[in-house]
């Protein structure tokens, strides 16, 4: 089956124009052009990745991403209508997995939507200094329990709500306990690319992860930030 795409722009031109161009790399793309309507749909179609305009009839993108978010376990990319930061960092806060700022090159965008279901998929590599994550299965550390199986994680015995792209992220830093892991390190594991040092999207994942985790924002312990070096998630603090 092809891996459907929901397309929600109020453009009709770009959105005819992107979606055959997406068809035509044999993906099923379906359009909704209004934010307002679009919520229903997401939860009653269950595509594998929503691109998500922000400037729609009826219900910005960002309020339908925060809204949709905790319901829908999917890939979110947001297109931002401005090539700003403000932008980029808000849809990633809110809960989206990927923004890109418009006008985008149908290229990038064809880029980008492989790079995020390869993520969504678990396609990942051999470690010489850790797990193969293909094939360790759980992983547990105190209080905390994670399934490659089940692709579920559990803290104090409660499941963590846990989206596709954050469970990836989760998983691979589970696996790698113990030892930091660069952001080029996580962008080359999980989209098959480097950090261009720009992209704030595995950051604003972390971010989303500690709140989950119960981790102190302004001094983490479950998951560390080496300054200068990367992220470590640790084998300690789980009682």
């Amino acid at each position: 089956m092809k891996t459907h795409i929901l397309l929600v722009e109020g453009d009709e031109r770009f959105a005819e124009l992107t979606a055959e161009y997406l068809r035509k790399n044999d993906f099923e793309v379906s359009i909704e052009p209004r934010g307002d309507h679009v919520e229903e749909r997401i939860l009653q179609e269950d595509p594998e990745l929503v691109i998500l305009d922000t400037l729609l009839p009826g219900k910005s993108g960002f309020e339908v991403c925060r809204s949709i978010r905790e319901k829908y376990k999917g890939i979110i990319m947001m297109l931002t209508s401005h090539d700003e930061d403000l932008d980029q960092i808000l849809g990633l806060e809110l809960g989206a997995d990927d923004c890109i700022p418009k006008p985008v090159q149908p290229r990038l965008l064809l880029a980008h939507t492989k790079a995020l279901l390869r993520l969504s998929s678990g396609v990942m590599s051999n470690h010489e200094d850790g797990a193969d994550v293909r094939q360790v299965e759980q992983i547990s550390f105190g209080c905390f329990h994670i399934s490659q199986i089940t692709r579920s994680a559990y803290l104090g015995g409660r499941p963590i709500d846990l989206t596709t792209a954050e469970f990836d992220l989760l998983w691979l830093l589970a696996c790698r306990a113990g030892s930091i892991l660069s952001r080029n390190d996580l962008f080359q594991q999980l989209r098959g690319i480097g950090f261009d040092g720009l992209d704030r999207s595995i950051d604003a994942r972390i971010s989303r992860l500690r709140r989950k985790l119960g981790d102190n924002p302004s001094k983490p312990t479950r998951i560390k930030t080496v300054r200068g070096k990367g992220y470590l998630f640790s084998k300690h603090d789980w009682q």
